[in-house]
C-alpha cells in the first residue's frame, strides 16, 4: 500500500513539475516589441557661410586684379566682424569665356570671373550677426550673393553629437521600457528580460526652414521584452 502511494505521489509530483515547466515555457513565448524615442533641440556649433560674387570684363588680367582686390575687401570686412584667417577660405576663381558663345548679347563682356570667400567657423553667433551687415559690401560696389541653395548653400552643422549620445540612448531605452511596462500592465503581465534590441541611427535635421541653425536630434531604439 505504501509502495503504491509512493508511486502515486511521484507521478503526481512529476505531473506538477511538467505543468509548471510548460507554463514557464509558454510565458517565454509572450513578448512585446516597443520603440523608445528620444528627441533633443540643439543649436548648431559649426557654420559654413559662402560669400560669392562675380565681375565681367574684356581684359582677363585686369579682371583678375579686380577680383583679388574685392576678395581682400571682403576678408578685411570679415576680420572687422570677429573672424580670423583660420575661419576664412578663398577659392580659386572660376572663369567663363563668352567669346565663342553663339547666344552672347552685344553688351556681354568677353569674360566673367566668379569668386567665393567662405567662412568655416564655430562662431555661429558671429555668422548670424554678420548677415545684417553684408549690405556694407554692396555699398563698396561688390555684388555679393549669399545663401545660394544650389552652388553655394549656407550650412549649419551640429558636430558635438558624441557628447549627447550616451544620455539620449539612455533616455530612449527608458522610453522603450516605460512603453513595455504600460503594455504589460494593461495585459496583466510583468516585463521580463530583453529578448532582442537594436539601436536606430541618429538623425539631425533643421527644426524648421526659417532657423536652420536650430537642429532637432532624434534617435529611436527598438526593443523586444519577454512578458511574464
Amino acid at each position: 500500500m505504501k509502495k503504491a502511494l509512493l508511486v502515486f505521489c511521484s507521478i503526481a509530483l512529476s505531473g506538477l513539475f511538467l505543468i509548471l515547466a510548460v507554463n514557464r515555457f509558454k510565458s517565454y513565448d509572450r513578448t512585446v516589441s516597443v520603440r523608445g524615442l528620444c528627441e533633443r533641440e540643439v543649436k548648431a556649433d559649426v557654420a559654413i557661410y559662402p560669400i560669392s560674387f562675380s565681375e565681367g570684363g574684356d581684359n582677363l588680367i585686369e579682371l583678375n586684379k579686380l577680383i583679388q582686390k574685392e576678395n581682400q575687401i571682403i576678408i578685411e570686412f570679415l576680420k572687422e566682424n570677429g573672424f580670423d584667417d583660420n575661419d576664412i577660405t578663398v577659392s580659386v576663381p572660376s572663369i567663363n569665356d563668352h567669346r565663342n558663345d553663339s547666344y552672347r548679347s552685344a553688351k556681354q563682356p568677353d569674360f566673367t570671373m566668379n569668386s567665393v570667400v567662405t567662412i568655416y567657423t564655430k562662431k555661429v553667433d558671429s555668422v548670424l550677426a554678420l548677415q545684417n551687415k553684408l549690405t556694407s559690401l554692396i555699398e563698396k560696389g561688390i555684388a555679393i550673393s549669399t545663401g545660394d541653395g544650389w552652388s553655394n548653400p549656407v550650412t549649419y552643422n551640429f558636430a558635438a553629437l558624441n557628447s549627447i549620445k550616451p544620455e539620449m540612448i539612455e533616455e530612449a531605452n527608458k522610453s522603450a521600457y516605460d512603453a513595455a511596462a504600460q503594455f504589460a500592465k494593461d495585459s496583466k503581465s510583468r516585463v521580463g528580460k530583453i529578448k532582442d534590441a537594436s539601436q536606430g541611427l541618429f538623425s539631425i535635421e533643421n527644426r524648421d526652414a526659417n532657423t536652420p541653425y536650430i537642429k532637432n536630434v532624434r534617435v529611436v531604439n527598438y526593443v523586444t521584452y519577454y512578458l511574464r
